[in-house]
């Protein structure tokens, strides 16, 4: 098994029970090893009292990518902590993108960093989210 079929059945298997994500109007767009990309459409349920999406929401969309991307090689990995510098806000309307880039992965521990942009490129978040490998697989790699 390659790493990209590894990460794309591990990405398979992780979407199917992401009940959350499914919820929200998250959608998984491209997955590779130690990489994602996930996107939302900015909705009226999306928005705060001032009218611009839910800094929440903007969170979400990030801790997504970064879970798909720790979790791309077929071993169980959680977040340690994880910290976001909102930058402009999200509009009604506008598709966000979530992409996730593995920086560092060391043993169990992994470092994450996700840019979240808006409309022409415009960045609205940089997120950080370190990993933490566990006990388990997605899926059985030997068919059994």
């Amino acid at each position: 098994m390659t790493p990209q079929e590894r990460a794309a059945k591990s990405a398979e298997v992780m979407w199917q029970n992401d009940r959350a994500a499914h919820w929200l109007g998250l959608s998984l767009d491209a997955i590779g090893p130690g990489t994602a990309t996930m996107s939302l459409v900015v909705e009226t349920h999306h928005l705060n009292g001032h009218d611009i999406c839910h800094g929440g929401f903007i969170f979400t969309l990030a801790d997504g990518a970064f879970a798909f991307a720790c979790n791309s090689y077929n071993q169980i990995a959680v977040a340690q902590h994880n910290t976001i510098s909102f930058i402009t806000p999200g509009k009604l309307g506008e598709t966000l993108v979530a992409k996730a880039v593995e920086t560092n992965k060391t043993g169990r521990n992994g470092i994450y960093d996700v840019t979240v942009s808006g409309e022409g490129g415009r960045i609205l978040a940089e997120f950080r989210g370190c990993s933490r490998v566990i006990q388990g697989i997605h899926f059985d790699e030997n068919g059994g």
